[in-house]
């Protein structure tokens, strides 16, 4: 029951969640941080995947195995930073050093006559990029909310994600082709120096308005994780072996559907210029997250209460082998387009909701050890083995999209099946947990 008295803005957020007036201030300005956060990294993507087009898929492949390399040694630099700096000079501390590394991409990418260097190392380093945005973002939510306060908002406040991933590809549309790709480095280095001040206002609400003074975040936890990467490792080979092999299985494919297409774009988009093609990118980014809002908002919940999770974790894959098929039967730039934006938007909306879910199944330790292992150095893993594959097909064995896109759908027909195999496995291990159960939608994600 609404109280007497409440504001037109606290009667509006009440409508999104169980916000009580000391939180009003706190939660609104945790929305406007990680939309400007998503903002900022959506503004780069498209100008990263841009750059794509102008290299062979054997150099993309060897870009994708330092990036998996630097985000393993990046994740392990962090997870101890984690256990050494108070978060108070940590999150600012993160945030600002990436806006001064894009300036001086800035400053390289106007200076020096061939860039191709700096465009392959920008490349890897917004991918490295990606992983920290969003997760040292939750870091910092964790350390300023209470546990009861977490249940109650993060969801709103997460929803500001998906309205930055909106914001950012916007920019890229309507700036790109007039002023070019290189000013949209400083915009982001600027959206990102506008954090700063916004993170010294939650740290103060934290104290006047929440009065959380002695909530933390559970250091203990990301010690365990930071302090001994090879935890994680053990954990996942080790413990519940063959539910989580299916987890890493699911998305060790998903990453190949994502290679697959994401080489055949940028090597259909080579024949256009590189601010035109920020703006393909940015169109597709700006639709995919349109697409995610709406479907989260309105389907997801209701596909897994009426279908269940098997269904739910192999309706993406069912739709992107159907589309594989037909761009095998019809090679065409726009199929493969409606392919990409059908497996980004399914992705986050479904399928990444539904396989979060399944973590719900193990236990807490599990959660924090073996899931980063999982998430980050198997998708990454997978990002770099599957490009050296389509490398394979298309410059080794001479294949052209038709039969690429046949061995895409045997792909996605072996994922929808791991798909169906975790959802029967979760039932029988959460037999407690029906079918009726609604996963929550999360952010976008930032890999590629």
């Amino acid at each position: 029951m609404k109280p007497t008295g409440a504001t037109p803005l606290r009667r509006l957020l009440a409508l999104a969640c169980d916000i009580q007036p000391r939180e009003v201030s706190a939660t609104l300005t945790s929305f406007l941080l990680v939309l400007i956060l998503m903002g900022a990294y959506y503004l780069l993507r498209p100008l990263r995947d841009a750059m794509a087009s102008n290299w062979t898929d054997a150099e993309v492949s060897w870009l994708w195995t330092f990036t998996f390399a630097f985000s393993v040694i990046a994740v392990s630099l962090y997870g101890a930073a984690v256990t050494r700096v108070r978060f108070h000079y940590l999150v600012p501390g993160v945030y600002g050093f990436f806006a001064a590394t894009f300036v001086l991409f800035y400053l390289g990418a106007t200076a020096l006559p061939d860039a191709d260097t700096l465009d392959k190392a920008f490349y890897v380093w917004i991918s490295v990029f990606s992983l920290f945005h969003i997760s040292v973002f939750w870091s910092f939510m964790a350390d300023t909310f209470s546990k009861s306060q977490s249940k109650r908002l993060f969801g709103f406040i997460g929803a500001g994600a998906s309205v930055g991933a909106i914001a950012g590809p916007a920019v890229v549309t309507f700036l790109a082709g007039s002023a070019g790709t290189e000013p949209l480095l400083l915009v982001a280095a600027v959206m990102l120096v506008l954090t700063l001040p916004v993170i010294g206002l939650l740290q103060r609400l934290k104290a006047t308005a929440l009065h959380n003074e002695e909530t933390q975040a559970d250091a203990g936890d990301i010690a365990r994780i930071g302090g001994n990467p090879l935890a994680g490792y053990v954990v996942f080979f080790q413990r519940n072996s063959g539910f989580l092999w299916g987890i890493g299985l699911f998305i060790f494919l998903y990453t190949a559907i994502s290679s697959f297409v994401y080489f055949e774009l940028k090597n259909l988009l080579a024949h256009y210029d590189e601010a035109r093609r920020a703006q393909i990118w940015a169109a597709m980014d700006l639709v995919v997250n349109t697409l995610t809002i709406v479907i989260a908002a309105f389907a997801t919940g209701r596909i897994a209460k009426h279908l269940g999770l098997p269904f739910t974790l192999a309706m993406v894959p069912v739709a992107i082998c159907a589309g594989m098929l037909l761009l095998a039967a019809a090679p065409m730039v726009s199929i493969v387009v409606a392919v990409q934006v059908a497996r980004r938007a399914g992705n986050y909306a479904i399928s990444r909701p539904a396989r979060e879910m399944l973590f719900t199944a193990v236990d807490r330790e599990t959660r924090f050890k073996a899931k980063p292992v999982i998430d980050i150095v198997i998708y990454r893993g997978g990002d770099m083995l599957n490009a050296w594959g389509f490398t394979a097909l298309t410059q080794g064995l001479g294949l052209g999209m038709a039969a690429v896109a046949g061995v895409g759908a045997a792909i996605a027909a072996l994922w929808a099946a791991v798909g169906i195999y975790l959802g029967r496995r979760f039932n029988a291990m959460r037999p407690d947990i029906e079918a009726t159960s609604q996963p929550e939608s999360v952010a976008a994600d930032p890999a590629p």
